[in-house]
């Protein structure tokens, strides 16, 4: 992954965590220096039907449930089909071509093209092209 991706990343992380921001990070030390960094390993991917995720901040490291996730997925495919669940998300392209679908219509979108999904509408995203679609998924987990 090279550097431009790993600045948009950690700046669509940034931008959602203070959108979201309710309060201030808890002074613990929960969070070192060590914890706060996380390089893209390979090996600690999770396989899928149709590729491999990779969590850069998993649902439990923050106290309000938001995690960023890399999903990868094989040309002409798609993890699941059109869901609906609580709380948003947003899917944010880095490589590849998606189709996104959002409460009956669709449309395409490549690098650096955001889609936005709000609480209970019904939405999905595809790979449309060609090669691997890699894109992160910025979510807030409501319990």
């Amino acid at each position: 992954m090279n550097h431009k991706i790993i600045i948009v990343l950690l700046l669509v992380f940034f931008l959602v965590r203070i959108s979201t921001a309710q309060e201030p990070l808890p002074a613990t030390e929960k969070y070192t220096f060590e914890n706060c960094i996380n390089k893209f390993d390979m090996s600690k991917t999770v396989k899928t039907s149709v590729g491999y995720q990779y969590w850069f901040i998993g649902q439990k490291f923050l106290d309000d449930n938001l995690t960023v996730k890399m999903s990868v997925v094989a040309p002409k495919q798609a993890t699941h089909a059109p869901h609906k669940h609580p709380g948003d998300e947003t899917f944010f392209i880095l490589e590849g071509t998606a189709q996104f679908y959002l409460n009956g219509k669709t449309t395409t979108g490549g690098p650096l093209t955001s889609f936005y999904c709000p609480v209970g509408s019904k939405h999905g995203i595809s790979n449309a092209g060609d090669t691997e679609l890699k894109y992160l998924v910025i979510r807030k987990y409501v319990e």
